[in-house]
């Protein structure tokens, strides 16, 4: 039976087929992933009942009453709004450098941040940006809806790290965003429902400042910085990936006959046939062997190990060292 050519259209399926079951793998980063993913909601519904607390310490409910009473009652008084993000601060020590850089102490001084609970909400934990965004965590929350979606691409970021804008990189974002919503619709409109209050004053957080303790202000940065882990989880795990298929794509290249693909494919754990890649909808330049090849992605696997593996990992060793000097 004659050797079936391995075009570009074959490659690409390949490949494709190979990212899916990469993807799917139980890695470790994959498993970090997931359980920062599960913990995500109930994070998220324990930092809004401390700003809940902060709020209506401030703008109590009997005041929001009284103020939309007056705003219901006059046409010319509009002061009640809703908003899902607040600039909070507690009086703290700070301290600077002078101008011949001697250590300067302030105390009492106002210590604010922004926090801002909208699913495209900054993580940043240094920003005090009230206009700022960040796409990466609803793109890491919502990445199996968006990945069911046509043109919608939930790791389009990390893809795309490091390089200029481009027009491959822009339709993906616009389309995840459009799909997700906002303050309109989707999944960012149903967030964003659940995590607003009505507030005494003009729309905008930054025109107000509301006064928190250390320890809530505190605990509001620990949740900014467990929304970052999620995201940076996210990132790991698909470089991970992205890093295999980098050593893939090579190796596809440089293969010419259909069968050496099936086999690196079967060396990672994937089965698939000719006939699957023929009937679905050149020289490289390093020709690898599948199996050498598959063994090299294999390694890129769990890198992370734990201080007790490497503890075990050791004392192996060495009880293996002390053995052969034995014999």
């Amino acid at each position: 039976m004659a050797r079936i050519r391995l075009n570009q259209e074959y490659r690409n399926k390949c490949a494709n087929r190979l990212r899916v079951h990469l993807e799917q793998e139980d890695t470790q980063e994959k498993q970090k992933y997931d359980g920062l993913k599960g913990d995500q909601i109930d994070l998220n519904d324990k930092a809004w009942e401390v700003a809940q607390k902060i709020v209506r310490r401030h703008y109590t409910l009997d005041d929001v009453a009284k103020a939309r009473y007056l705003q219901d009652k006059f046409e010319n008084v509009s002061t009640i709004a809703k908003d899902s993000c607040f600039h909070f601060h507690y009086l703290g020590t700070k301290e600077s450098r002078d101008y011949n850089d001697n250590l300067v102490i302030e105390k009492d001084v106002p210590i604010e941040r922004h926090f801002d609970f909208r699913l495209n909400g900054s993580i940043d934990t240094q920003s005090n940006y009230s206009g700022s965004h960040d796409y990466k965590y609803g793109y890491a929350l919502f990445r199996d809806e968006l990945k069911a979606q046509d043109n919608c691409n939930p790791d389009i970021l990390i893809e795309q790290e490091g390089k200029d804008n481009n027009p491959h990189k822009t339709k993906y974002v616009d389309n995840n965003n459009k799909y997700l919503g906002n303050d309109d619709r989707g999944y960012g409109k149903e967030w964003n429902d659940k995590y607003e209050l009505d507030l005494i004053g003009r729309e905008y957080c930054r025109d107000r400042s509301i006064k928190c303790t250390e320890q809530e202000f505190q605990f509001l940065i620990g949740w900014k910085q467990a929304k970052g882990q999620f995201v940076i989880a996210h990132e790991k795990w698909i470089n991970s990936v992205l890093d295999q298929m980098r050593e893939i794509k090579i190796g596809l290249k440089g293969y010419k006959y259909l069968d050496e693909a099936i086999e690196l494919s079967t060396e990672l754990g994937l089965n698939i046939t000719e006939a699957e890649i023929v009937r679905t909808n050149s020289t490289g330049l390093v020709i690898f062997n599948p199996k050498n090849l598959a063994e090299r992605i294999k390694g890129m696997k769990n890198k992370h190990v734990s201080k007790e593996d490497k503890i075990k990992a050791r004392l192996l060793y060495e009880a293996q060292q002390k053995e052969n000097s034995l014999n």
